[in-house]
């Protein structure tokens, strides 16, 4: 094991990008100090000190240096402890799970927080434009237990809360977006990894995450009136 140094972890407990960074430390058994930020009121100097361009959590401070945004720290996790990696050695494989990544907070989030931000037709047509990058996303499964085949990769843990927070939107919205009959693979999946005891162990309560949710779709439908 390489030499971690002091890790600390700014983070916020209802961030699903913060949970995955918290994931790929516990998952590799690396010790941090976690610091949360209030980001419902007011954010903290150290968080402008250290993410003074997007001003926003999770940030990894590994000796005294920061590392933004949650995918980039995974990768830099990845690189700086060998244990239990989350890349694989072949090139084709790292591409890959890289790419399901990147597909997942460029498609499938927006489409997801669209659901919960809007209403009527609007919420309608966001519906189906959810499901069908949710079916995409499914397809990068091929039919295997994990993306990562047998095991979790860096794509379970970067994509993973995508099953959690998507059955949030359901339940405050009164919507479908995965289930066992469309998306049968995704479906399995999501529930398959939510149940890995040490995945289980970090989700915050799930009612305090619906009522987390549901206070921002309420501010934000009031706020676009």
């Amino acid at each position: 094991m390489a030499d971690g140094g002091e890790v600390k972890l700014l983070g916020f407990w209802g961030s699903p990008y913060a949970l995955r960074v918290i994931w790929a430390l516990k998952l590799k058994q690396v010790p941090y100090d976690y610091l949360e930020e209030d980001l419902l009121s007011k954010k903290s100097s150290l968080l402008l000190q250290y993410n003074p361009v997007h001003k926003k959590v999770p940030i990894l401070v590994h000796r005294g240096k920061p590392i933004a945004e949650s995918l980039v720290i995974l990768e830099y996790i990845d690189e700086m402890w060998k244990q239990s990696p989350l890349l694989l050695q072949d090139p084709s494989e790292r591409a890959r799970a890289r790419f399901w990544s990147k597909f997942t907070d460029e498609k499938c989030a927006p489409a997801i927080k669209a659901v919960s931000c809007s209403q009527g037709e609007e919420q309608q047509k966001a519906v189906l434009e959810a499901q069908e990058s949710l079916k995409t996303l499914e397809s990068g499964l091929e039919g295997k237990l994990f993306f990562g085949g047998e095991t979790i990769n860096f794509a379970d843990v970067a994509t993973g809360w995508i099953g959690c927070w998507a059955r949030i939107v359901e339940e405050i919205t009164g919507t479908s977006l995965i289930d066992a009959e469309n998306m049968p693979s995704l479906d399995a999946w999501s529930k398959r990894f939510l149940e890995l005891p040490i995945i289980k162990q970090c989700v915050p309560p799930w009612d305090k995450l619906i009522e987390l949710n549901s206070g921002f779709v309420k501010m934000y439908l009031a706020s676009s009136k």
